[in-house]
Order: structure tokens, then sequence, then C-alpha cells
């Protein structure tokens, strides 16, 4: 009886080191955060503490991409360190499967005590009728506006500091995780928290139907903002636009007159939401330091996108444009090095591996990311970095009416559409071009070539394409017909109301033309 009892106390011990040894891991992940507030100089214009003591005491990735710029596509590549094109995520109503396994279930199948909080948004069958819609029918020949005109509102006063209260209530869950179980546990725990900040709120003025254009802060918020830095982005002609981006612009309804007083209070009121969003970062980093388990803690911050806020006349994202596409990436532990700002191109499907080399778990299957540890480690092993020098994001939803592909590399962005033919592709020297208004796609047609040869050589993107194509008109026709008789009044009642009811027929017979006609359209 003693040998039993001694045999299971030194399990126990042995099983409690292992545990000991191994890092527990946070991450929060916010909805539409500019990546390039994470470090200067974006981070001058707005006060995030919790994000500046993330980058000081751990490393920062200042060429961070989302591999898809939208909400589910986005969450799926990260929940499966898979391209969107491999998952068939294509938009927020087609991502992941419920079943799909994620990061988070291998921890767990490995001894973390796991707890997931907030948006996660990663599964098919969410968001709005509209949405999808909208997504489906992007390559109809009528141009309707999609969205409410982007208006800041203020609300409340110097006092007034949880605006966003269902981040804030699943915030205060998760400290109070953090106190109560994780850190009087023996095991090791991982938590997610996904925030819904900064992201736009509904338009309520607007009705059931209306998307998030509304950009709502209170005057405690708005003090963390430098109005002196807050920039009004220069803009192209309309008529001188990209065919896809004036798509984007008209659907997102940014096509008419803004004033610069307008511009600039969409944008200060974006980075006062952003502020609010790190004061939640700094909430579960205050929790983790007040139990005595953030020295054994790796905290990673990051967004599933980023946010126009009127750059090239849009809002929102869905665009391979730096303030859609650049999310912010920091990662903070017991084996990163401090104040380290790292080059290297990476992206949200590199996640997957590097969650899981921090838990020591050996990643396996048909991942599209590398862990990026190597990067950052302590022990300094870049030999270990299999990391690529080129990151790619896809597009394949609403407010833009081509399939869209972006391969970064180096000081190069490559954006091409549809087939490769039929629109017209984009390339930018973000190095020279931060604003990205100048495509020298005509004046380097060796380089163009070159990185359209590495992107199809990574997805055969026509192929990807006219498979989208054809997923919309099957799904767009399988909806229609589920509605029967209440068809035509359930279109003509979509987000996009008001430019439908301009001229009924001619918008039905658009769509008619469409799902009726060749498997290509003009725009793949």
């Amino acid at each position: 009886m003693f040998l039993l009892t001694l045999v299971f106390f030194l399990y126990n011990y042995v099983e409690g080191i292992q545990n000991v040894a191994r890092p527990n891991i946070v991450m929060v992940m916010s909805d539409a955060f500019d990546g390039r507030l994470s470090f200067d100089p974006g981070s001058k214009v707005v006060q995030l503490p919790y994000i500046n003591y993330l980058r000081e005491l751990g490393s920062t990735f200042l060429n961070s991409y989302t591999n898809s710029p939208i909400c589910c596509p986005s969450r799926a590549a990260m929940w499966s360190g898979q391209f969107v094109h491999l998952t068939q995520s294509w938009n927020n109503y087609k991502c992941l499967n419920a079943n799909s396994t994620t990061w988070m279930d291998l921890l767990e199948r490995n001894g973390y005590r796991t707890k997931m909080l907030g948006k996660l948004d990663y599964t098919s069958g969410s968001h709005s009728v509209s949405n999808r819609v909208e997504a489906w029918t992007r390559n109809v020949q009528f141009l309707l506006r999609q969205e409410g005109r982007p208006v800041s509102q203020l609300v409340g006063n110097m006092s007034t500091i949880r605006i966003m209260e269902v981040d804030w209530k699943n915030t205060d869950k998760a400290t109070q995780w953090i106190r109560h179980t994780a850190a009087l546990s023996n095991e090791p725990f991982a938590l997610y928290l996904g925030l819904n900040l900064p992201h736009p709120y509904k338009t309520d003025s607007l009705g059931p139907t209306a998307g998030g254009s509304t950009f709502r802060s209170s005057p405690y918020w708005l003090t963390k903002v430098s109005s002196e830095l807050v920039s009004i982005p220069k803009w192209l002609p309309m008529a001188a636009m990209h065919p896809v981006d004036f798509y984007s612009t008209f659907t997102k309804n940014c096509s008419s007159k803004f004033t610069e007083e307008e511009i600039k209070s969409i944008r200060t009121f974006y980075y006062a939401m952003c502020a609010e969003a790190d004061a939640m970062l700094g909430q579960v980093i205050a929790a983790l330091r007040e139990t005595g388990v953030l020295d054994n803690t790796a905290v990673i911050f990051t967004a599933d996108h980023g946010e126009l806020a009127m750059e090239h006349r849009q809002f929102y994202k869905m665009s391979m444009f730096e303030g859609s596409s650049h999310v912010p990436l920091l990662i903070m532990g017991p084996e990163v090095k401090s104040g380290l700002q790292v080059q290297q191109l990476v992206s949200l499907v590199d996640l997957y591996p590097t969650v899981l080399d921090i838990a020591g778990i050996p990643a396996v299957g048909n991942l599209s990311g590398h862990s990026i540890l190597p990067l950052i480690s302590k022990s300094g092993n870049l030999s270990k970095n299999e990391h690529t020098e080129w990151v790619l994001s896809e597009y394949h939803g609403c407010n833009a009416n081509a399939s869209t592909y972006m391969l970064r590399v180096g000081h190069w962005k490559y954006i091409a559409y549809a087939d490769g033919l039929s629109v017209p592709p984009q390339l930018f020297n973000v190095k020279v071009d931060k604003d990205e208004l100048h495509n020298v796609v005509l004046r380097f047609p060796d380089v163009q070539a070159k990185l359209d040869m590495l992107l199809r050589s990574i997805v055969d993107y026509p192929k990807v394409s006219s498979a989208v194509h054809l997923y919309n008109k099957k799904s767009f026709a399988a909806w229609r017909d589920s509605l029967g008789r209440d068809y035509a009044e359930v279109i003509a009642n979509l987000r996009w109301h008001a430019d439908w009811q301009k001229d009924i027929l001619a918008n039905e017979k658009a769509i008619d033309t469409w799902l009726h006609g060749s498997s290509r359209t003009l725009y793949g």
C-alpha cells in the first residue's frame, strides 16, 4: 500500500513539474485593428499603453497580414492554419465546419485547461442574409449601395468608459476565469478572448438590416487621441480608381462628398475605439500579473483584419490596401525576446503552428503557416526558421466584384484578380509609396511577371476564382428557390433596398441574366 501511494505521489509530482514548465497561452484577438498602430509612427496617434507594454517586453511583427480581409474567413485561417482557398472559406457565411480541429482543440488534448470567450466567428452559417447575398451576387451587373454612410457618434461624457458593453462583459469573464480557475490549477491553461472592437457599430437608424458604419466613442477615449496627428488621407479621383476599388467605394456608400471635418472625425473616433480595445487587453494582463502567472504566460495580441477608416475613400475592410490587410501581432512570453521588432513577413496562418510550438506540441497535417517562434525566441535558433519570404491574402466576399489575391514579397505588393486576364492587376512599392496611390504594374512588367508566376505556384487562382463563381451561383439559386413567392419582397428589402427600389425590374433582370448566363462574367 505504501509503495502504491509513493508511486502515485511521484507520478503527480513529475506531472506537476512538467505542467509548470509548459507556458500558459493567452490570445486576445480584436476585430478591425489597424496593425500599423502597434509600432511607430502609427503608435504616436493614439495612446495604447498595453500594446506598448507588449512591445517593450515582447516582440512586435512589423509586417503581419490577414489571410483574408474579412471577419469569418480570416479567423478560419487563424484557427485552422490553412489558407482560405484550401478550406473554401469564401465569405462570412461559408467558412469552417463546426467540427474542424483548431489549435485550441490540440492544446486541450495535450493537457491544457482551455477557455474560449467572446467573438469566435470561424464556422459557417453566421452573419446576416444581406451579407451573404451581396457576396453571392457580386458579379451581377448592377451597382447598389450596400452599407450605411460612415459616420461618427459621440456618447456619454468624461466618465463614460465602458461603451462596448459586450466586449467588457467578456473581458470580465476572462479575468474572472484567470483569477478563480486558471491560476488555481496545476495544469497549464490556454485562454482566447475575441473582441468586437474596434469594428464600427451597427447604424441603428438604418433599420434591422443595417451593417456597421458608426464609429462610436466617448470624450474619455477621445482624449487618448492626438488629434493634431490624425491625417486626412489622399484620394484618387473616382475616375482614376481601379475598377474593383471603384466598386468597393460605391457599394460601401463612400462615393458622395465628404468634408475634411467628417473624415478626420471618423478617423479620430476609430482611434478612440482602438484605445478602448487596448484597455481590455490591459485588464487581462493585470489579472495575469496579479495572480502571479504572467511570467509563465505567452500573451498574443492580434486582429482578424484592419480598418481603412476613410483611406482610399473607403471604410471597413475587404481590401488589400495596408489599412485593411495589415494586422497587429505582438507576442510576449517567458522565452520571447524583449523589445524586438521583426521585419519578417508573417500572416495569421502562422499562429496555429506557433501556438503549438510554444506548448511543445508537434504541428502535423497540411498547414499553410510556419512557427514564428524561432524568430523571437531567446535561444536565437534561427536555423529552425522555415518561414517563406512571402505572404498570401485572398478575398472572395462582398463589396469587391472579383476574387482578389495579394502577394507581398519584400517591398512589393502584387494584387491579381479573377482569372488574371479580365481585371487588370496592381503593383505597389510599399516602401516608397506608403499611401499605395501609384500602381506601377505597367512600369515594371518583369516584376509583375515574376510575382504572378510565384503566385500561381502557390495557388491556381484562376481555378479558385472559377470555383467561387460557381459556388456563388449555386448558393444564390438555392436561396432564391427556398423563399418561393417571398423572394421578390425579401431581396428588395436587404441592405441595398434604397437603391434597389429605384429600378426593381432592371435589378431583377440583371440577376436573371447573371444566373442563367455563361459560367463566367466579366469578373470571375
